[in-house]
């Protein structure tokens, strides 16, 4: 599974957080999430790769006050798994290398590096 992944922290705007193994993971994030939409839950297929959007699951919120999104654009074999939010939340953010990792960094002052 390869898996790019941006939100934002507690302080920090959107980062990039995993980049897929790519230099410039901007380019295949925003073919992805294209013709998503733009609402606070997303699930997408676009080609062999799956757009996912969702609150985070602990409804943490940024110093302003607002919910902290989770976006993320899965490719290979665990793509063709994800068919809901739901199931994305369970094969991605369930994993704790994602949702552990988070809980580490989303109060940092500065992002970590992707």
């Amino acid at each position: 599974m390869s898996l790019i992944w941006a939100t934002r922290g507690r302080t920090w705007g959107f980062r990039f957080l995993l980049d897929g193994g790519l230099a410039d993971p901007l380019l295949e994030y925003e073919a992805a999430f294209a013709d998503a939409g733009d609402g606070p839950e997303v699930c997408h297929r676009a080609g062999d790769r799956v757009a996912l959007r969702f609150p985070d699951p602990l409804g943490r919120r940024d110093r302003a006050g607002r919910v902290i999104p989770h976006d993320f654009v899965i490719s290979g074999s665990s793509a063709a798994e994800i068919d809901s939010v739901a199931a994305g939340i369970r094969l991605v953010w369930d994993a704790p290398e994602i949702s552990g990792e988070f809980a580490r960094v989303w109060e940092l002052p500065e992002p970590p590096p992707a």
